[in-house]
């Protein structure tokens, strides 16, 4: 799943950028500080939490439900997208209130394009501090029943990364929208778009205007305004949304009724 470095394609603002590097950065040149446009989204201050963690010292099945059973949700923090086969990986658990609160407030999506503060103690009432990080949530698995959270996985989003998100798009305009006025109904092929994202400016969401589309006409993920250092993972011809063809009111069906021929009733 690693993407393989193609700087010469990379603005200058990101080609000293490390795709996935080590948790032990150093403070990035002044070129390469980045930061939130203005009109463009930005995190909500109020989803700034400090997700609290301890150690885990074993992973399995049995380890696991145990976890769960004293409130704790068995999660990994990876060093990169293939942290699975190496790297700086620490086994944790997160508090499961915590996250099913997070989840619940910002929506599944959302919590998944949002970096959080990881604060790993000896015990979650302690105040030793083992390893604080960032990380982005990679992947949450949730009970088909409770909603309950039953793992998480973090990957490690020190400044000088970039990382491969699911921006969850809002779409906005709607009321105003040509083609939805005159009863067209409204087409979402998309609900996240995947974009290769510096940790520091990973946008919350992407806002999909559809004031102006008339019936018939469509956006695109080419079409969609973001930050210039984000880059779109795969084809900027992809459909995001599209105004599909008119729907009959039921004052048409009436008309329509009323202008029809009545059927002959004499008998022959």
């Amino acid at each position: 799943m690693l993407l393989r470095r193609a700087t010469a394609a990379l603005p200058k603002t990101l080609q000293n950028l490390r795709l996935y590097s080590p948790a032990a950065t150093s403070a990035l040149p002044l070129e390469t500080q980045l930061d939130y446009l203005p009109g463009f989204p930005r995190p909500d201050p109020k989803h700034a939490e400090t997700i609290l963690a301890v150690p885990r010292s074993d992973s399995g099945k049995n380890i696991s439900a145990k976890e769960r059973k004293a409130g704790r949700v068995p999660s990994i923090i990876f060093e990169q997208e293939d942290g699975q086969h190496g790297g700086n990986k620490r086994l944790v658990s997160v508090q499961t209130n915590q996250i099913r609160k997070l989840v619940t407030h910002m929506g599944y999506s959302f919590f998944l394009s949002r970096i959080f503060d990881v604060e790993v103690r000896s015990e979650l009432e302690s105040g030793e501090v083992v390893e604080k990080v960032r990380a982005l949530p990679r992947s949450i698995h949730l009970h088909s029943g409770s909603d309950a959270p039953l793992n998480v996985t973090f990957i490690r989003a020190p400044p000088g990364t970039l990382l491969k998100v699911d921006i969850p798009l809002v779409f906005i305009g709607d009321d105003v929208s040509p083609g939805l006025k005159k009863g067209a109904s409204l087409n979402t092929i998309k609900r996240t778009v995947k974009f290769l994202c510096p940790a520091e400016i990973i946008p919350p969401y992407i806002e999909v205007d559809l004031s102006h589309l008339d019936v018939g006409q469509k956006l695109v993920t080419g079409d969609l305004k973001v930050h210039p250092a984000l880059k779109l993972i795969k084809s900027k011809d992809e459909p995001v949304v599209k105004i599909a063809g008119g729907r009959v009111s039921d004052q048409q069906k009436d008309q329509g009724k009323k202008d029809q021929p009545k059927k002959d009733q004499t008998k022959k």
